[in-house]
């Protein structure tokens, strides 16, 4: 990683922050991403067999989270902090809203109690329909589609919020499927997986571990027909399971700041941004890039910089709810899940983009790590490991 690291916060500190008591202590530890602190929500790292979340929420030098509104402040005419829907939609170009005949599916370990009044609020801020259990567009299982949710946990919570505002977001009209897995482990992701793959059209998964084992659940990400997009990883240069499953449709991070050109955005490689060359999967038919023999990381990308992070409302603690900025490539997988909403498109796996790079920002600076200064860990014209092929101009790349 070549960004600013603080070194480990104060466990009861942060505890009390995040509201939450999963993580180890010596997995907790703020970063500083420009301006900005950060954390992750589900720790950084995690025990063997097991997959930590990439959501990174903003906070204070002290670990407590930023709120930018709360409670009876937010008015009809505030705008909470952040990018919300209309930003990210004209930032990637994405004008339609997407059909209700559209499935996508968010699975993550853990209960939400307040999923579905959360994502309300963030709707109903930002003029989106409402997505409800009533009105057949919200729908939550367990990993068996059952009604009989897991244990909450609030880290864990906090990606689920960021995961359904950022579908959303980019595909308004779609119906939404929240698919909770009793916990974090790879075995119990895989049942959820599985069982949102017979239901959804597209699949987002925000989360990850390390790749040894993983083949045992590999399985579980490889259904062609569906679009199944998975976050890179916010550690740096380095590969994760499932985003190196030759399966998916990797998705790294960027960095992505309003500017004067004609496009009225300019994006870099974020420096969280995971990627490289899979130890244990072989290359994909469709991945020619020279320098990896096995499975390279990512394939595409959008933002994930907390410094430039997206508005979420959710989980502050486990008793109350409120508006945060997120950043981490927990962002970048919704997000392009939803582009894939909005085009209707199924996937012969990750494949899509390489048959349409005109549907693509390419992103051509930046870095992520260290790597002999190749194009493994660096942004350059063309693919490149941290930003992939680039990120969504439009729809038709997915």
């Amino acid at each position: 990683m070549n960004f600013g690291k603080l070194g480990a916060v104060a466990l009861a500190a942060v505890l009390a922050a995040a509201g939450t008591s999963s993580a180890p202590a010596s997995t907790v530890q703020l970063e500083r991403f420009g301006n900005v602190y950060a954390m992750s929500v589900c720790g950084k790292f995690s025990m063997p067999g097991t997959a930590h979340c990439y959501a990174k929420v903003v906070t204070d030098a002290r670990g407590n989270i930023k709120e930018s509104l709360v409670g009876p402040r937010l008015t009809r005419n505030a705008v909470p902090s952040g990018y919300g829907p209309s930003d990210l939609r004209n930032a990637y170009k994405v004008t339609a809203s997407g059909s209700s005949s559209y499935t996508i599916a968010i699975v993550d370990a853990y209960g939400y109690p307040s999923a579905e009044q959360d994502l309300a609020t963030y709707r109903s801020q930002y003029g989106l329909a409402p997505c409800t259990t009533a009105n057949g567009c919200f729908k939550k299982v367990n990993q068996n589609g059952g009604t009989s949710y897991p244990r909450a946990n609030t880290g864990w919570d906090q990606e689920q919020a960021l995961d359904l505002d950022m579908a959303s977001a980019m595909c308004p009209s779609c119906k939404i499927m929240l698919v909770e897995a009793t916990s974090a482990t790879f075995g119990n992701l895989a049942t959820a997986e599985n069982y949102a793959a017979a239901h959804a059209n597209a699949i987002s998964n925000s989360y990850g571990g390390g790749e040894s084992g993983s083949s045992s659940y590999e399985s579980a990400y490889n259904h062609s027909g569906v679009a199944i997009t998975v976050s890179s990883g916010d550690s740096g240069y380095g590969v994760e399971f499932p985003a190196s499953s030759p399966h998916v449709t990797a998705v790294g991070g960027t960095s992505l700041s309003r500017a004067s050109n004609s496009r009225g955005w300019n994006e870099t490689v974020w420096s969280g941004a995971g990627s490289g060359c899979s130890a244990v999967y072989a290359k994909p038919n469709w991945q020619n890039d020279g320098n990896c023999a096995r499975r390279t990381v990512a394939d595409v990308s959008a933002i994930a910089d907390p410094n430039t992070g997206v508005a979420v409302y959710g989980p502050v603690t486990s008793r109350r709810s409120g508006w945060m900025v997120f950043g981490g490539t927990s962002v970048a997988s919704p997000l392009v899940a939803g582009v894939y909403g909005v085009n209707g498109g199924s996937a012969t796996y990750g494949s899509n983009p390489y048959g349409n790079l005109a549907g693509l920002f390419d992103v051509t600076s930046g870095s992520n790590g260290s790597c002999g200064g190749s194009y493994l860990c660096t942004g350059t014209t063309g693919y490149d490991g941290p930003s992939g092929l680039g990120t969504p101009n439009g729809t038709t790349a997915f």
